[in-house]
């Protein structure tokens, strides 16, 4: 099988400030905004891509470009809110953080695959929510961790990495950003 072009790429160095630890939840008050915001933007785009995709068979630049945006910055936004990563993240999708994505550029799709693409992406969709609920245990036990240590251990930091890296390739799919279905690989 071959490599998933959605790619979650980790160079963080697992050292965590006790200070904005303790403080993660209210720091990132301002970015659950300014994101959600993003997502009212993103889902008129979704649509207008995903017509636009059915029509020409490869979503157009501008939109594909729009959408990994929004998606690389949702990815900073979650792996700091989930204590994968330390850093403060910025308010655009810059690749300059620890842990970021690595996007393929816009791609033929298939015109009926896309037409079913939500209804497709269900099994993806429950798999999903129940490793957002893994790695919402997996923050909660974090935190205490990090507070005591100071740093994430590799093994909680490994599988905080896998539940993200799968939720990422999910809505990489679902936004057209990729014709490859969801792996966890």
């Amino acid at each position: 099988m071959a490599d998933h072009p959605v790619v979650l790429v980790d160079n963080d160095d697992r050292r965590r400030s006790r200070l904005t630890t303790f403080f993660r939840y209210l720091l990132v008050i301002p970015h659950i905004i300014w994101l959600y915001l993003w997502s009212i933007a993103a889902t008129v785009v979704m649509i207008i891509n995903w017509f636009a995709t059915l029509i020409m068979g490869t979503p157009p630049e501008g939109l594909h470009g729009f959408l990994s945006r929004i998606l690389r910055y949702s990815t900073h936004v979650s792996v700091y809110l989930n204590l994968l990563a330390n850093p403060y993240p910025g308010f655009s999708s810059s690749d300059s953080y620890p842990v970021t994505l690595e996007l393929p550029p816009a791609e033929k799709q298939n015109r009926l695959v896309t037409f079913f693409r939500f209804l497709l992406a269900i099994p993806a969709f429950i798999l999903t929510a129940i490793l957002n609920w893994l790695l919402g245990i997996l923050a909660f036990i974090s935190w205490f961790v990090c507070l005591i240590l100071g740093r994430m251990p590799d093994g909680l930091e490994k599988l905080g990495l896998t539940c993200m890296r799968f939720q990422v390739r999910t809505m990489a799919y679902t936004m057209l950003i990729t014709a490859r279905y969801p792996s966890v690989d």
